[in-house]
């Protein structure tokens, strides 16, 4: 069996030295070195967003990020979603379940190609292009000397490899659930292979 379950924020979402932890091995930018020092990288698999920590010291280092913290709208979420379904289409890669939250996004794929994290990068670059087709992308208003507006997204990406189907069961659940959590509807894409379908074609 191969599936993961995959997280990726948005720029400012969660950065490499959030006082929570982070997944982050550096801290590229000096201003953000400077107001919340080194990376504070953990190396547990579970979601780390509940941890208790200094608010304050959080709002503060995203005070010196380069661009403001990027909230998608609903539009961009749609626009996303689309680009997922094309690029799933194209690649044959099966997305069970999906999240488009306004600062980071939750799948669970399978049958993919590439490893999980590349097949992240390529999910990034296919909504990129897809929310500028679209004058959509939210950093279109720093446009970089080269005409194209820098990254709406964080570096790198959670993941989770699932090698059963209890385990990607748990999975499509908690993805599913998690728009609620947030004070959102459900949410239903066009991406999504239902679970009972995938492990039926799998016999």
């Amino acid at each position: 069996m191969r599936a993961a379950h995959v997280i990726f924020g948005t720029y400012g979402f969660w950065l490499p030295n959030d006082p929570r932890g982070s997944w982050s091995k550096f801290v590229a930018a000096w201003d953000l070195f400077r107001a919340a020092g080194r990376a504070t990288t953990v190396h547990t698999r579970h979601s780390r967003a509940a941890t208790s920590h200094d608010h304050e010291a959080r709002r503060a280092a995203k005070s010196e990020l380069k661009y403001p913290p990027v909230t998608l709208t609903g539009l961009q979420a749609r626009a996303i979603g689309e680009a997922f379904h094309d690029f799933a289409e194209r690649s044959r890669l099966t997305v069970l379940a999906c999240a488009i939250l306004p600062q980071h996004i939750h799948l669970v794929i399978a049958d993919y190609r590439y490893d999980a994290g590349q097949v992240v990068t390529l999910l990034k670059g296919a909504a990129s292009k897809r929310l500028v087709g679209q004058s959509l992308h939210p950093m279109l208003m720093f446009p970089r000397r080269e005409g194209r507006p820098p990254t709406c997204w964080a570096r790198g990406e959670w993941k989770v490899y699932l090698d059963t189907p209890a385990c990607v069961t748990r999975a499509v659940c908690y993805v599913e659930n998690n728009p609620a959590k947030e004070g959102l509807k459900p949410q239903h894409w066009r991406v999504i292979t239902p679970f009972h379908d995938w492990i039926q074609n799998r016999r």
